[in-house]
């Protein structure tokens, strides 16, 4: 048995390839408006919490004072994809957020990778 296939999208159905594009747009328009100061200190955060090889999310580096909430939550998209994109941190699955704010919503994890822990030894 073989599945149908459309030669072309279906009007109103999700196109991913835009999708990714408009996603890819967010995050640069939310690095690209980040103060530096911020930047920075959520980059040494992420780093930190990469080297100790546990699972963390945003919430983590709130709670333990290493980086004060951004003046936009888009700037989080944005600093997790930079350091997963420079191999700093990969994904460790998703849980509930420890963020009040946002009622238990799912949110990613991250771990440092393998590389990242072994060149920081």
């Amino acid at each position: 048995m073989t599945q149908l296939q459309f030669p072309e999208s279906t009007p109103g159905a999700i196109s991913p390839t835009a999708g990714e594009a408009a996603k890819a747009d967010g995050i640069a328009r939310a690095a690209a408006n980040t103060p530096p100061e911020w930047a920075t200190a959520c980059r040494n955060a992420i780093e930190l919490m990469a080297r100790r090889g546990t699972p963390f999310q945003a919430a983590d580096l709130i709670a333990e004072g290493l980086v004060d909430e951004p003046d936009h939550t888009a700037r989080w998209g944005a600093a997790f994809n930079a350091a997963a994109r420079a191999g700093v941190i990969e994904e460790a699955g998703f849980v509930k957020s420890k963020r009040a704010t946002v009622h238990g919503s799912i949110c990613k994890q991250w771990t440092g990778t393998a590389a990242f822990q072994g060149a920081a030894a």
